[in-house]
């Protein structure tokens, strides 16, 4: 069975475009020095589920192209607007951490959520722009719920509501339109989304890995307890001394989820990777792209996503993303049945699917 799955990733790959002659390199996502058609958009990247990477000709006359990465204009006109922040130890919200009621045990991990913490705008963006992992906080501006639209009404009028070309192709306008601020350790996790995703860099840069919906069985979806970590304040109380603490949630909740950690931060680390994660580390190489400032990634639902970040001159990474609903069709069903195979011990539970699929949901 693992050798037919195999193949199917290599057909797949091949099927795309994106092919390689080298195990260890991976072929680019296909660019475009202007926007598609809507008709070509449909053919070459919706229907056979494929990526693509549009210029920043795409943004030239977003006024956000040029007022966001500034250093005041979005701190002027947000000055009285309260944001959701969401704040970890380390950078990695919605992604796996060990137990807290199990501390020192290597094999046991939890699903864990980032704090949310209401502030104006301008804290946001100084205690975004100050995050370390060494002073035990990062924040990251990342609500996921129509935000532009909602907390950052005041500057949606700064970019396109929806992307033409993008929005004919679908035959929709997207569900969700949402803004993501953070700085260089902001990190999420492997993941899909149940929507056609078009992403756009305002400043600084984004750095994708990708693995095409054919290749589930390589990221070892298992079912994690769910945790959220809580603040602590000494009693001084200032911001400067929040700690954050990770804390089961109750009544308790299970998250299918990624095992897979593609960036171990030691040798020791990649070593327990790759032998707990073969499927991973032994076959093909992810896509990787990076999406620079003005330019567009078309990432096709489902697909499954790695982002790491990289600041502007602002010292702010900024990005814009439209969220278009996908349609459930018998791509969808075929992927069920596939993730369904126990490959390596890697298989999800119909129920597992169905959570699976409600909680996906990040970038």
């Amino acid at each position: 069975m693992e050798r037919a799955v195999r193949e199917l990733w290599a057909e797949s790959r091949d099927l795309l475009g994106l092919g390689s002659p080298s195990p260890d390199d991976a072929a680019d996502v296909p660019r475009l020095d202007l926007p598609p058609t809507p008709l070509a958009f449909l053919r070459d990247h919706v229907s056979p589920g494929r990526p693509l990477l549009v210029s920043a000709a795409g943004t030239l006359h977003w006024p956000a192209a040029s007022l966001w990465p500034t250093a005041s204009y979005l701190t002027d006109a947000l000055r009285s607007t309260a944001v959701s922040l969401h704040l970890t130890p380390d950078g990695r919200a919605d992604a796996l951490a060990p137990h807290p009621g199990r501390p020192g045990s290597s094999s046991s991990m939890c699903f864990a959520s980032a704090h949310v913490r209401r502030v104006d705008f301008p804290t946001a963006v100084r205690l975004i722009g100050g995050s370390d992992p060494a002073a035990g906080v990062v924040a990251y501006a990342q609500q996921q719920d129509d935000c532009l639209r909602g907390e950052y009404a005041a500057v949606a009028g700064d970019v396109d509501a929806h992307v033409p070309w993008a929005s004919e192709a679908l035959g929709c306008l997207p569900e969700a339109v949402n803004l993501w601020i953070g700085n260089g350790h902001s990190v999420t996790s492997f993941h899909k989304d149940h929507y056609d995703n078009i992403y756009v860099v305002v400043s600084g840069e984004k750095h994708f890995l990708l693995l095409p919906p054919t290749e589930h069985h390589r990221l070892y979806v298992r079912d994690y307890p769910a945790a959220r970590y809580v603040a602590e304040e000494d009693a001084g109380g200032g911001e400067h001394q929040l700690r954050l603490k990770l804390e089961m949630e109750e009544p308790g909740r299970i998250v299918p989820w990624s095992s897979v950690d593609p960036c171990p931060a030691s040798p020791e680390e990649m070593a327990a990777q790759a032998s707990s994660f073969p499927l991973y580390f032994d076959g093909p190489a992810p896509i990787r792209c990076t999406v620079r400032a003005g330019e567009m990634l078309y990432l096709p639902s489902m697909w499954f996503h790695h982002v790491s970040q990289s600041p502007g001159p602002n010292g702010l990474t900024i990005a814009v993303n439209y969220w278009y609903d996908m349609q459930f069709d018998i791509k969808y069903a075929y992927f069920n049945f596939l993730r369904s195979l126990d490959i390596d011990g890697c298989s999800s539970s119909k129920a597992g699917a169905l959570e699976d699929d409600l909680e996906e949901k990040n970038d």
